[in-house]
């Protein structure tokens, strides 16, 4: 493996975790040298710290790391695998089918995460994991077991364990669960490390075994563990989890070091490594140049031991060098994020790849059982129905031999013969109606993007330009999903519906090579088609996004007459029905400078609102994507 740059003079270079020699004063942290750190932390405790979410696509970054991992941890800890459909049955364990039918029993089997046990789960695709797994996940986490109770059985079983959460997402809106991140104490971002960047293992297996052994013992200060908590609020992080972990983390790196009790240097390695992803500001440590720091205000005389512990806190020199590592380790774009406090954590959209997720009968990914009668269209779940039957089949056997002729049929006897009993083939596994168990499935629907475009004034043809490149790329990339695009455009007295959803770049191209343009601005007649569109597209099950290209100044009314301030308000009243159908809008705001008749409109529809005076079918196109989620 390609080494790095030579390793510089000091004999604690193998141990960068040392607290022995104060660190520079705006030290440089290389991405690959946190993340291998990480993974050894990581094999010294994995269950108490939680684990990891490593944000990185499929490739030789990514298995490297995984294999550095694999190699830190004992070869007899245990590792699983969760799939991303994984079933509840499979995660918590419960009926073992089989053994049921053989013994006539409830026979228990164990899942993925008490198989685990003191060892290692990796979660494929966890960005894309919902639901109950994570509920279970997240629960196993905080109690360290695992309790099952279903298919008439009762049972906890131990399940302490660190996880490795694979998130492969490629944009914000992919994102691992926020319960699920919140309980993992490291978050490691390896996509801007190239295979060159990498280098070997600072340590050995025998170091992680002698670390995890000098754990228990490593003690940490209650003035470090306040820094640690107060470095947490000054960087916006509410969970407490985090400064709970960053304890951890400072405490196994001291078990790594060899060092009975926590050094200040290893405390700012915790909270550089576990708080620094999470922050959401930045904290002001000195008052601004143009104002005067306020007095100080004396304390009250029965309270002077108090107000001067206050005082300490605040001014912790602790916390301050904590802060500086943070600020050192925090990449450029994400700093200028926190300066303009613009950093939000990405939540999950209704509108994914391919719209909104619906359940169905017989199309889609399968998405759990349900109970209930088998209807024309269902698919029955033969496993999960003989699962349901197997714990009753002692009863229903009981109920058989309790019958009029236990085990036997009356057969009607010929005149002067005597009644015969046919003995009756029983079924090996009796199932009832209530057992059935129906599949379902979820599937995506289709995204349509209805372009709402103002063709009116000198500048439409410039617009229309733009409206057509974006309309053409979102098409290439909707080639291979089930996307589509609708084209409107309003000008004069009318709006017309230019371009019907569709998915053709043929026929796209061939309709908008002739694109009108000039006249009159009646804004309200096309957000009105546009609306309507969108209304036809959730009636057939699909996800309308509305994109509305105007500088907001309506000057012509629905039935075609000119007036500005009647024509602006009745724009006001339809952008309010698309807020009303709860319709995803976006407006974008074509003037030379940003318009507020423009922005009033997008808040009337709650509307995304972007200003883009210079209008690029590229950079349109984009903020598209992103609304949309495609």
């Amino acid at each position: 493996m390609a080494g790095m740059s030579a390793p510089p003079a000091n004999p604690l270079a193998k141990n960068p975790m040392s607290g022995s020699t104060p660190p520079p004063a705006t030290p440089r942290y290389h991405p690959w040298d946190d993340a291998v750190l990480i993974a050894t932390l990581f094999a010294v405790d994995p269950s108490g710290v939680g684990g990891v979410c490593l944000r990185a696509r499929p490739g030789p970054v990514r298995d490297q790391w995984l294999a550095d991992t694999r190699e830190l941890l004992p070869k007899d800890m245990h590792r699983r695998k969760i799939p991303l459909h994984v079933t509840d049955g499979r995660l918590l364990g419960g009926l073992d089918l089989m053994a049921t039918l053989r013994a006539g029993r409830p026979v228990a089997e164990h899942g993925l995460l008490v198989e685990a046990h003191g060892g290692v789960i990796e979660l494929a695709m966890a960005e894309r994991v919902r639901g109950s797994p994570i509920s279970y996940l997240c629960a196993a986490l905080d109690t360290g077991e695992v309790v099952l109770e279903r298919d008439g059985i009762a049972l906890r079983s131990p399940a302490r364990l660190g996880v490795i959460a694979l998130d492969e997402g490629s944009n914000e809106d992919e994102q691992v669960a926020d319960a699920l991140v919140d309980r993992l104490a490291f978050l490691v971002d390896l996509s801007p490390i190239g295979v060159r960047d990498m280098s070997d293992l600072p340590y050995e297996i025998v170091d992680i075994v002698a670390a995890r052994e000098r754990l228990p013992e490593v003690t940490i200060s209650e003035a470090q563990i306040g820094a640690i908590c107060q470095t947490a609020l000054a960087l916006g992080i509410p969970s407490l989890r985090t400064s709970l972990h960053a304890v951890r983390v400072a405490r196994i790196a001291a078990a790594l070091d060899g060092d009975p009790v926590v050094t200040d240097g290893q405390v700012n390695l915790a909270a550089r490594l576990v708080m620094a992803p999470r922050a959401t500001q930045l904290p002001s440590m000195e008052p601004p140049p143009d104002q005067e720091p306020p007095p100080p205000e004396p304390p009250p005389p029965d309270q002077d031991g108090e107000s001067d512990a206050n005082q300490e806190q605040r001014n912790d020199p602790l916390a301050d060098q904590i802060l500086d590592a943070i600020k050192a380790t925090i990449p450029q774009d994400l700093l200028d994020r926190l300066r303009l406090g613009q950093l939000r954590r990405a939540k999950v959209r209704s509108t994914g790849k391919s719209g909104q997720v619906q359940q169905a009968n017989m199309r889609g990914r399968p998405a759990g059982v349900r109970r209930g009668d088998l209807r024309p269209g269902d698919r029955l779940n033969l496993i999960e129905t003989l699962r349901a039957a197997a714990p009753w089949q002692r009863v229903r056997r009981a109920e058989r031999e309790r019958g009029l002729t236990p085990g036997a049929v009356p057969v009607p006897a010929k005149r002067g013969e005597r009644k015969k009993a046919v003995p009756v083939v029983m079924p090996r596994v009796a199932v009832r109606k209530d057992d059935f168990r129906i599949q379902k499935y979820k599937h995506r629907s289709e995204t349509t993007a209805i372009f709402v475009v103002d063709a009116s004034g000198s500048s439409a043809l410039h617009r229309l330009g733009e409206a057509k490149g974006a309309v053409e790329l979102l098409l290439a990339d909707c080639y291979v999903r089930r996307d589509r695009v609708a084209l409107v455009a309003f000008r004069g007295k009318m709006a017309e519906l230019l371009l019907p959803p569709t998915r053709s770049l043929v026929r796209t191209k061939r309709c908008l090579a002739d694109l009108p343009g000039g006249g009159g601005t009646p804004l309200a007649s096309g957000i009105e088609v546009g609306l309507a569109l969108a209304d036809a597209v959730k009636r057939r099950g699909g996800t309308p996004l509305l994109v509305l290209l105007t500088d907001g100044r309506a000057n012509v009314t629905r039935n075609g007459e000119g007036g500005r301030p009647k024509a602006t308000e009745e724009a006001l009243t339809v952008a309010r029905l698309v807020r009303a159908a709860g319709v995803a809008a976006m407006v974008v705001d074509t003037s030379n400078h940003p318009h507020p008749q423009a922005k009033a409109l997008a808040e009337a529809m709650d509307a995304t609102y972007m200003p883009l005076p210079h209008v690029d079918a590229g950079r349109l196109n984009a903020a598209v994507k992103a609304k949309a989620g495609l």
